[in-house]
């Protein structure tokens, strides 16, 4: 047999809060280690409204320090405990007036093995 890995990926709509947001996606991370997914990536700004289709200051307050932030963290033990590898897109707050779309990609041992920050965020006229 040849070597396999499972992969998973999760959309979700957004529930109105950040807490019931993570407690939802972790729930589904959960749910796919048990069928044995090791690799698993969550939608885009995932715990969040998604709004990077403007650039208003809305949704600052949002925003998280990686890997030190609440959201990050909360993954950093899930991972570990689920030895899944999770790639984790939030709005992070690198320094102050630093504001990204980034993806953490954590692995299955819970460290943080690296991060994106997109840099030119797309601007539409509509969704």
């Amino acid at each position: 047999m040849a070597n396999e890995i499972r992969a998973a990926v999760v959309q979700t709509a957004w529930t109105g809060d950040i807490q019931s947001m993570v407690d939802k996606n972790v729930k589904y991370a959960e749910q796919a280690a048990e069928q044995g997914t090791k690799v698993m990536c969550f939608q885009e700004i995932f715990n969040a409204p998604y709004f990077c289709q403007v650039q208003e200051d809305v949704h600052k307050d949002t925003a998280e320090l990686i890997p030190d932030g609440e959201t990050t963290q909360r993954i950093m033990k899930l991972a570990k405990e689920t030895e899944m590898v999770l790639v984790v897109p939030i709005y992070e707050k690198e320094d102050e007036g630093f504001l990204y779309n980034s993806a953490a990609v954590i692995d299955a041992d819970g460290t943080v093995s690296g991060k994106y920050s997109k840099t030119h965020i797309p601007q539409l006229t509509r969704f």
